[in-house]
């Protein structure tokens, strides 16, 4: 190989851990495969709480997640994974979202739970 073949050849894109997160979604559920563990699906209507988790792994591994939870069921989702800002439009038009705790998490660092909707939350 040549100097400019070398110097103008594509670099392979790396890909990082969240890229590696497959979710899906119908106006029924969301679903979420991940690389390492089950399946989880949720239905739009079984939702009865939605959070972040802060987790102190990044860079090498997610450390921000989107948790879905109701119904003794849940479905968990990395912040940069493909689909991910489409799953967070949905839900923070929730009434009643809370956005304060979102930026809260946002500049969190340590393993942290925020708590940004809850059904029926008085």
């Amino acid at each position: 190989m040549g100097l400019l073949d070398r110097l103008f050849k594509k670099k392979e894109v790396r890909k990082q851990p969240e890229d590696y997160y497959d979710i899906s979604i119908t106006d029924d559920y969301v679903m979420v495969e991940h690389p390492k563990r089950d399946i989880e699906k949720i239905n739009w209507d079984e939702i009865q709480e939605i959070s972040i988790v802060t987790t102190d792994e990044g860079p090498f591994l997610p450390d921000v997640w989107l948790m879905l939870m109701g119904n003794d069921k849940g479905c968990s989702m990395p912040q940069g994974a493909p689909k991910y800002d489409e799953v967070y439009d949905i839900v923070s038009k929730y009434d009643g979202f809370d956005f304060e705790e979102v930026i809260k998490a946002a500049t969190s660092t340590d393993n942290a739970k925020f708590e940004l909707w809850k059904k029926n939350k008085n």
